[in-house]
């Protein structure tokens, strides 16, 4: 992959939209406890790593695609989950990443045993310049966290979402 594809197809400088990823948060309440379902991205990049790395299922906006479709599809995808049914989406808004990127989230009521996720894969060269090219789960594992533990494991760039998501929610 060319440092451009890295970047969603921009090259340094280029002006164009941001662009846009749609994720669905799913979230469910034990007696006076609420949690929210995060997913840990696979690929030997992330191996090592906890607090600060987990991330609500997302990804990129398709062209004409509805931002809210693109969440169920991505939800769906990267988790092996059915998603609740429609309409009982509530919109969260949306977050600029640190990357430049704007992440549009919906939190969604349901459950889901992390045991069972099943990710879809990609691939990559693995290890870097050996011309083998390795799969991996785009998420190679996901859990249910309460407010503190959720803080703590998302990604700097989705943290405001999640606060946002508490303090509506909680």
């Amino acid at each position: 992959m060319d440092r451009a594809s890295a970047r969603g197809g921009r090259l340094r400088g280029e002006n164009r939209a941001p662009l846009i990823s749609a994720g669905l948060l799913l979230y469910r309440r034990r007696g006076s406890r609420l949690e929210v379902l995060l997913i840990h991205p696979g690929g030997p990049y992330w191996t090592r790593k906890d607090d600060g790395a987990w991330s609500v299922p997302k990804g990129l906006v398709d062209a004409g695609e509805d931002e809210l479709a693109c969440a169920r599809r991505e939800f769906s995808e990267e988790t092996g989950f059915e998603v609740p049914s429609s309409g009982t989406e509530h919109d969260l808004g949306t977050f600029r990443q640190p990357s430049g990127k704007r992440l549009h989230v919906w939190a969604i009521e349901g459950d889901g045993d992390p045991e069972a996720l099943r990710s879809n894969l990609f691939e990559m060269e693995w290890p870097p310049k050996s011309g083998r090219v390795e799969r991996f789960p785009e998420a190679d594992r996901g859990d249910w966290f309460d407010r503190e533990q959720a803080l703590l494991k998302i990604t700097s760039g989705q943290r405001p979402m999640l606060e946002s998501f508490f303090a509506a929610f909680a």
